[in-house]
């Protein structure tokens, strides 16, 4: 059966949740999954994110989730918080089509760039990623800031 890349709907967001609890299980931190599958509803319906799905039959097996940033040095960009493919259908061109379907959109809204994030571990992903030209940035730290657990 073909794999089918279309634009993520309200429908698939249980899937886009799986997935990404998948990909934290996969990134060694199942536990840091905390937003719900309501979040996601509600975060979906008020445009915070946008996502891409890849599916054979019913099922969903792949997935990129988005959202417009800002570059200050570059201008508007996207931001790929999230691209995964269920393990069982890796090294078959999931992620390929997905990344293909993916770079038109990112055109077609004006972004000057794509941005994300690999785990420096994550060999399959850094060769993928430097197939397709992308570049791998050194020397930059991530910082975060949570509101939560503290007073």
């Amino acid at each position: 059966m073909e794999i089918k890349v279309r634009q993520g709907e309200y429908k698939d967001l249980k899937a886009v949740h799986e997935l990404v609890k998948e990909l934290a299980i996969y990134e060694k931190e199942p536990q840091a999954v905390t937003a719900s599958l309501e979040d996601y509803k509600r975060d979906f319906q008020e445009g915070i994110f946008e996502c891409i799905v890849a599916e054979k039959g019913d099922e969903i097996v792949g997935m990129m989730l988005y959202y417009m940033a800002y570059s200050t040095w570059r201008g508007r960009m996207l931001y790929l918080e999230d691209f995964v493919v269920k393990e069982a259908y890796r090294r078959q061109g999931v992620g390929q089509l997905l990344y293909d379907y993916f770079l038109p959109i990112c055109k077609q809204k004006g972004a000057i760039l794509v941005k994300w994030q690999v785990l420096d571990w994550n060999e399959p992903a850094i060769n993928f990623y430097k197939k397709n030209h992308a570049e791998i940035e050194k020397g930059w730290y991530n910082v975060k800031h949570y509101f939560y657990n503290f007073e």
